[in-house]
This record gives structure tokens, sequence and C-alpha cells, in this order.
């Protein structure tokens, strides 16, 4: 029997991860998702593990590319939605992003922005990243378009004197500060292992 869950994690990137982990572990496997729904399965508890990984600084070639290298390692993977854009036809710029991954539109990496990566369980920890180095940076990418939203929110809440501004400004400081806190955590990890 499926099971369909509406779900809205925003850049919350560790807890969607955490959330289908749980869901993996009470014996539902996720076959589908969309920008609010995640469609399941029943599975044996635990037989399968996630891993959630933003992708939207990437062009759409190198993100397919990405998620083809994946699948043929064995993983199963799905191509979801940062956020609720409703739009049709819409381009965003990622001055953020790598080249060729700058503008998005529908045709390329807009609504695609994180993939999530499932494997069969095997009892170790499930981590795409594997050494310190590509962990700090995974952080450093997810970092990116929170600082810039910030800045940008910051920028307009003080020249424009808006309230909504600045409230995107805080809202964007939280992403940006999980992310720092991360990456704070792994740099003390690399230090204290090079002594």
């Amino acid at each position: 029997m499926n099971k369909k869950c509406c779900r809205f994690f925003g850049g919350l990137i560790a807890s969607q991860e955490k959330w289908l982990n749980k869901m993996a572990a009470t014996g539902y496997r996720l076959i589908s998702t969309g920008r609010l729904l995640y469609e399941f399965e029943e599975c044996k508890p635990g037989q399968y593990q996630y891993c959630v990984e933003f992708v939207g600084q990437k062009s759409a070639e190198g993100a397919e590319d990405y998620a083809r290298f994946l699948e043929e390692c064995g993983y199963r993977v799905h191509f979801k939605a940062v956020n609720l854009n409703w739009n049709v036809g819409k381009a965003v710029v990622r001055p953020w992003a790598d080249q060729g991954g700058r503008i998005a539109t529908n045709r390329t990496t807009f609504n695609r922005e994180l993939l999530i990566v499932e494997r069969e369980s095997d009892g170790r920890p499930f981590e795409l990243h594997t050494t310190f180095e590509d962990k700090i940076n995974c952080y450093k990418q997810m970092r990116r378009p929170w600082l810039y939203l910030f800045l940008i929110s910051a920028v307009l809440g003080i020249a424009l004197r808006s309230w909504v501004w600045v409230a995107f400004a805080a809202i964007s400081a939280v992403g940006l500060l999980v992310s720092q806190v991360e990456l704070s955590k792994l740099n003390r990890q690399v230090k204290s292992k090079e002594w």
C-alpha cells in the first residue's frame, strides 16, 4: 500500500534527510516526489537509507551527469525542488552558481535543486562525501545561496527601510548560520586530525 505525505523543508536539507531515513526505518521507501508531496511504498523497515544533496549550483548537464554517475554506482536518485515556485516558464539568476548554472530555467535546474539519493542499507552509515575535503566543499556550496540571499535582503531592507526585507534577511541568516556551524565543525575536525 502506498503512502503520501505533504512536507516542506525549504533549504533545511539535514531535516529532510533525517525525515526520509525515519520513514525508511518505519518501512516506507520513497518512490516519487513533488513540490510538497512525497509518495512511499511499503518495504522492510530499515531496508533503505537516504542522503539529500544540494545540486542547484551545477549546470543542467553537470547535475544530470552526477545523477547518472550515482545511478551507475547502484544508487537510486530523485530530483526535488528546494522551494515552492509554482510558475511555468520562469528563469532565475543564480550569481553564486557554477559556470553554466547561473541562469536556471524550467529546462535546466530550476525546481531541481536537490538530489535525493537512495541505497539499500548495509548496516553502515550512508554518506555521499567521505573525505573532509568533499564535505567542506559540499557545505561551502550550500552556504553560497544563503549568503547571497542574506546580503541582498539586508541591503534592500536597509535601503528601502522595509521590515519585509529585514525578515527575509533574518530567515536567510538562519540557513547561513547552519551551514557555517557545520563548516566550522568540519574545519575543527580537520585541524585535530592534522595534529
